[in-house]
């Protein structure tokens, strides 16, 4: 989606690889039922999803499942995707047919500034306890990317054992207001018009 002040509720975006592309400027998501498997919310819009169920479905044999790739390519841009209050949750066939579980992640960087939070939001066991995975090996984005977590719940959101990485790291107050509706896309300004519900804080 390429569009200014884009508000989407209650709608249900279902996919595989690349479900969702929140390509730019402000965008808003509220308690929108958003599946796939690899890479499936991913752009540079400002995003923000709230109220949402995020929900990773079983990949082809061999793969592993990430819920974002967000593509920020300079520290400048007021980009990133924004998930608060959300459920990110395994759908029913996440299991391997042999019972192996798959490895799963909230989110790889698609480009060097990747920006990804996720706050007061449900975690289930089934994500990774690392969290976060790399592009690729040869690339060193884990200086230049931000990463961050703020008072998520559920059996998948410990953060003892999440990446070591510069950029990483679990927010405080103050970091995780940047990241809401108000501050984050002016949602202030112009989402009384669309008459959806939203949390203005945190």
């Amino acid at each position: 989606m390429n569009a200014d002040l884009v508000a989407m509720y209650r709608c249900a975006i279902s996919g595989y690889q690349d479900t969702l592309y929140a390509h730019s400027f402000r965008q808003f998501y509220r308690e929108c039922d958003i599946s796939g498997t690899v890479d499936f919310i991913f752009g540079n819009a400002a995003a923000v999803f709230q109220a949402c169920d995020i929900i990773t479905r079983r990949p082809l044999p061999g793969q592993f499942t990430v819920v974002t790739a967000q593509s920020r390519d300079s520290p400048d841009q007021d980009t990133g995707i924004s998930i608060h209050n959300c459920s990110i949750i395994p759908a029913d066939d996440i299991h391997a047919p042999s019972g192996k579980a798959i490895r799963s992640y909230l989110g790889r960087p698609w480009r060097a500034y990747s920006r990804t939070v996720v706050m007061e939001s449900w975690i289930d066991g089934f994500v990774d306890p690392a969290g976060w995975t790399q592009w690729s090996a040869a690339e060193d984005d884990r200086k230049t990317l931000y990463y961050a977590e703020f008072d998520n719940y559920g059996p998948g959101s410990g953060t003892d054992s999440r990446v070591a990485w510069p950029g990483f790291h679990v927010m405080d107050y103050d970091e995780a207001y940047n990241f809401t509706v108000s501050y984050f896309i002016t949602g202030d300004e112009w989402l009384a018009s669309t008459s959806f519900p939203y949390e203005d804080g945190i």
